[in-house]
């Protein structure tokens, strides 16, 4: 089974060297890091190049386009049967890579994903558990429990190739990847969920917004939303006709 660890970086050259550390001692020969950098005006590819590492391919976008389309274009760029997401300012626990081999050596699960710690600016322990410190207690899968409120958190997910032509391309209004890739593998496949943090999920000023995933104001929560339902009515749509004529 190769791995495929998709990753979009911008201006993140103060986590990154840590982040890629601890992913890279965890990967197999033939596995790959594939990054989309998205224009950044700090040492963020410097220190990839640093690596010299055959297993990481480094993409740069010619102008800023925003965390979705360098998601896409990273995910478009694997080969790996499965793909994971990854953030450039966290910190993936040590045994991750082995644990998610073995949710994945049951054929029927397309996507799996686990707790993760979450950690300040400085790497101290804000809380032990993501979900329960969002008042979520635990992660539960479903299309309807996700759309009022998302538990979809894309650092901590990774999912097998054949998902990737139900997600992309990402419709250019849905709230977030993670987010729509979950979902989506609500309606087509099977979610397995690791009960334990085996990511160190940071939270500092210039992270990007996962969102949904964190709190916002009654209206943001609201539009988020009707976005997503606009994006999610014609796959289940599809779903549907699809259910019939089988």
């Amino acid at each position: 089974m190769k791995l495929s660890v998709a990753m979009a970086t911008y201006n993140g050259a103060r986590y990154l060297r840590q982040q890629l550390e601890s992913i890279f001692s965890q990967l197999a020969p033939e596995d790959e890091i594939v990054i989309v950098d998205d224009a950044s005006q700090d040492a963020t590819c410097a220190i990839v190049m640093e690596f010299k590492d055959a297993r990481v391919r480094l993409l740069r976008n010619p102008r800023n386009v925003g965390v979705l389309g360098s998601f896409e274009r990273a995910i478009r760029n694997t080969t790996g049967d499965v793909i994971f997401l990854s953030d450039q300012d966290d910190v993936w626990r040590g045994d991750k890579v082995r644990k998610f081999r073995a949710a994945f050596s049951d054929p029927d699960i397309t996507l799996a994903l686990s707790d993760s710690e979450v950690i300040d600016a400085a790497g101290n322990l804000i809380h032990s558990s993501f979900y329960q410190s969002s008042g979520r207690k635990t992660f539960v899968p479903g299309v309807i429990r996700n759309v009022i409120r998302n538990r979809y958190l894309g650092c901590t997910m990774a999912f097998r190739r054949d998902l990737i032509k139900r997600v992309l391309p990402f419709p250019p209004k849905v709230p977030m990847h993670d987010m729509w890739i979950g979902i989506l593998n609500d309606i087509y496949g099977k979610t397995y969920y690791i009960d334990e943090p085996l990511v160190s999920y940071r939270r500092h000023n210039a992270t990007a917004t996962q969102t949904g995933t964190r709190p916002g104001t009654l209206r943001q929560q609201l539009v988020w939303r009707a976005r997503l339902l606009w994006c999610l009515g014609p796959v289940i749509a599809r779903a549907i006709v699809s259910r019939k004529r089988r």
